[in-house]
């Protein structure tokens, strides 16, 4: 009788530790559906926001919690959301308004609910990585097919002759492609050797798709993550050997790459494209009403409009949008969304940068998501960035690391002595 007991309940143990293993399964398998969808942005709603709408509303159900550093994140996204709607209020015409507002309240809890999660389990963070690089080689490869005019109907990947992939916009396009190259290219600096074709075909590709998106703002990000992450390895390792093997596969990396860049260049639609492209400023940049003189006049403008002129007003009355965040922020959103804009990029950046050199099984991954946001914010002075997905996955992530070392409680270890500095994934 004793044993029959005992033997059910054991069974009962094991049964519940399979269901419990079986939940992880699937809700990691959700989320890199999710992050992989985030690379296939055409209309809005795209696949991505629909999907991510309903897993936020399943993992609330069954018990999504949020920590004090989450409900700082929510508040002040909220309030960022708030300001857009009262420059909604001083619209005649709504026009397409709401759905923009919606779209941006969403994208808000996408970032809090990402932090929420890697908070609770940072094991999911290479499951979002991995995921996002999947998405990132596909929407590439559309991209360089779409260029090249590889099948019957593949322009629809391209525009003003320039690749964008399965997004809407090269401009969008080629910065996407940004983090994954970060994270395989710290594999590459980082990781087993032994490891160096699996990440360079996918890290070649990508960077095929940013050179073909003609996007001056990608080509600047992916230069200043590299640079980071490079100048970041060699800092926290005291390791000569270490140092010396970033020396020379940085070196490496730049050879192969111009070499590609030359390979290219051969093809003259591509020389042309790029020798346009390649000059730091633009005839639209700098016309009487180019992107420069639409910044100050915008300036002006916010200033007589505290509460804002609406939502995607600012292109209808001179011809082009703001290309400027700070400036969208205070038109689109009112002095109360640029306040706080400017408080989200502040917190986010001191956050992520008092934890960047700290020893945390989640510290490469915070290191590669905290060089592409600074990238993002520094070509937020040219573009428009407030409706990228990838955006606010970058902040969910930084966030979300900021919460585990609240969490845990950790000290300060600013003394590191890595010298195997190899990526939790391999």
């Amino acid at each position: 009788m004793s044993t029959a007991v005992q033997s059910t309940g054991l069974n009962g143990v094991g049964g519940a530790e399979r269901n419990r293993a079986l939940g992880r399964l699937a809700s990691s398998a959700a989320v890199a559906f999710g992050i992989f969808l985030s690379g296939f942005v055409i209309n809005e709603p795209a696949p991505y926001d629909l999907f991510m709408a309903g897993l936020i509303v399943i993992w609330a159900l069954f018990g999504l919690r949020f920590s004090r550093t989450g409900v700082v994140l929510l508040a002040i996204l909220i309030v960022f959301n708030l300001g857009g709607w009262l420059s909604v209020a001083q619209m005649p015409d709504l026009k397409t308004a709401p759905m923009y507002m919606a779209v941006s309240l969403f994208l808000a809890f996408t970032s809090v609910f990402l932090a929420a999660i890697i908070e609770s389990n940072h094991r999911l963070l290479p499951v979002i990585f991995n995921a996002y690089v999947a998405g990132a080689v596909v929407t590439a490869l559309l991209g360089i097919l779409g260029y090249f005019n590889a099948f019957p109907g593949a322009e629809v990947f391209t525009r003003y002759g320039r690749a964008m992939g399965a997004f809407k916009d090269p401009n969008v396009f080629g910065p996407f492609l940004v983090l994954p190259i970060a994270w395989l290219v710290h594999g590459i600096l980082a990781g087993n050797l032994r490891a160096l074709p699996v990440r360079l075909i996918p890290t070649l590709i990508l960077t095929l798709g940013v050179f073909l998106s003609f996007s001056r703002a990608a080509w600047g990000m992916v230069v200043i993550v590299i640079a980071g992450l490079a100048l970041a390895l060699f800092i926290r390792s005291s390791s000569r050997i270490f140092r010396l093997r970033i020396i020379l596969l940085s070196g490496l990396a730049v050879a192969v790459l111009l070499v590609a860049i030359l390979i290219a260049l051969q093809i003259p639609s591509v020389a042309e494209l790029f020798t346009a492209r390649a000059q730091l400023v633009q005839d639209y940049d700098d016309a009487q009403f180019g992107r420069f003189a639409r910044h100050w006049y915008g300036l002006l403008m916010s200033i007589d409009h505290p509460l804002g002129i609406g939502p995607l007003e600012f292109g209808p009355i001179f011809g082009e949008d703001t290309h400027n965040i700070w400036l969208k922020a205070a038109l689109d959103y009112g002095w109360i969304g640029f306040i706080s804009y400017l408080t989200l990029t502040m917190l986010t950046l001191g956050l992520g940068l008092r934890i960047l050199f700290r020893e945390r099984p989640w510290q490469p991954f915070l290191l590669c998501a905290y060089l592409t946001y600074v990238a993002q914010v520094v070509i937020g002075n040219v573009i428009d960035t407030d409706h990228w997905r990838h955006f606010y996955i970058l902040v969910g992530i930084i966030w979300g690391c900021a919460a585990l070392e609240a969490r845990h409680g950790l000290q300060p270890s600013f003394a590191i002595n890595n010298t195997s500095t190899k990526p939790p994934i391999e």
